[in-house]
């Protein structure tokens, strides 16, 4: 199954509702992920930029999409972005097909 990072940062209203009531979201997050057929890999919550990072895994990047449209509806998060991670040896193959298209594509102006 494809692998997963998403990013997020809580909105006002997800940190009020923390401070609410005080919880480990882990189970909640992993309740989501398995509705569409997935599984948490890893669950932080982290300082800078981002206030969550989650490592999951879900059948395509569909469901990916749909479930950060989700957690960006309830209002919980003000930004969120998920990107697709590969492993070193799985990129190869991406790699190898980059290299066997290079020459089709012009770029402009050229």
């Amino acid at each position: 199954m494809p692998v997963f990072i998403t990013y997020a940062s809580y909105s006002h209203e997800g940190v009020k509702g923390m401070l609410a009531k005080p919880k480990d979201r882990t189970g909640p997050v992993s309740a989501l992920l398995e509705k569409v057929g997935g599984k948490l890999i890893s669950f932080y919550i982290t300082t800078g930029g981002n206030d969550v990072v989650v490592i999951s895994e879900v059948p395509d990047g569909t469901d990916a999409v749909a479930i950060g449209m989700a957690v960006a509806g309830t209002g919980a998060v003000s930004k969120i972005e998920t990107v697709r991670a590969w492993t070193a040896q799985d990129f190869v193959t991406v790699a190898e097909k980059a290299a066997a298209i290079g020459g089709a594509y012009t770029p402009p102006g050229g």
